[in-house]
């Protein structure tokens, strides 16, 4: 399944997904107890399908650039990036104050979405970025005692699932707006624009929630 997934989404290409997909699938089946040497294979075929990617397609190449040099083209590939961090060192301990950002008007691509944590860190500064990801650490360790205590396999494992989705898709988006991770444009769960992944986060906090109803403890 992860399989014809994974071809669908390298054929569009959408490489950030398909990163968001393969790894929730590959933490699904070492939750499950599949023996290392299966997924460790899984895990070579995924690096050999996104090596190749890489090598045929020009704009992931930008984006590698862009990561290990931010300042190599500053009014093209590296333009959101340094914009980003602008924000953020912009911001502070404490922030510019809700409301005040400045790069969010006509310097920040997508600031309701692709760039909302740096207009947060802007903002809110320091201090609010590192609530916000103790925000989502929080989340993530509640999340995994539900799983944990979870009656059976299958509860357990589509709590792990949900859970490992949102985590890696935050810890995707923050990585790639500060630097740390090649820029992927995927939104942050629960805070960037669009009502439809809103709903969908909070009908799989909903499925969440009724597995732990019947949790062991």
């Amino acid at each position: 399944m992860l399989v014809v997934i994974a071809v669908i989404l390298l054929k569009q290409p959408d490489t950030k997904n398909f990163i968001l997909i393969v790894v929730t699938g590959i933490s699904m089946l070492f939750i499950s107890g599949v023996p290392m040497k299966y997924i460790l294979g899984i895990g070579t075929l995924v690096m050999i399908a996104l090596g190749t990617l890489l090598f045929f397609t020009p704009y992931l190449q930008e984006r590698v650039k862009t990561f290990i040099d931010p300042s190599i083209d500053p009014r093209g590939s590296s333009y959101q990036i340094q914009q980003s961090l602008i924000a953020i060192g912009s911001g502070g301990i404490i922030g510019r104050g809700f409301g005040q950002s400045i790069q969010k008007f006509s310097y920040l691509p997508e600031p309701q979405g692709d760039s909302i944590f740096a207009v947060l860190g802007e903002e809110f500064g320091f201090v609010g970025a590192l609530g916000t990801l103790f925000l989502y650490l929080l989340f993530a360790l509640r999340g995994f005692r539900i799983a944990n205590n979870s009656p059976d396999l299958f509860g357990r494992l589509l709590v792990s699932g949900i859970v490992i989705m949102i985590i890696v898709q935050s810890f995707m988006h923050i990585a790639s707006v500060t630097g740390v991770f090649p820029l992927t444009g995927v939104p942050l769960p629960f805070m960037s624009h669009g009502g439809t992944a809103l709903m969908i986060y909070i009908i799989a906090m909903g499925v969440v929630l009724n597995v732990s109803k019947f949790n062991k403890n």
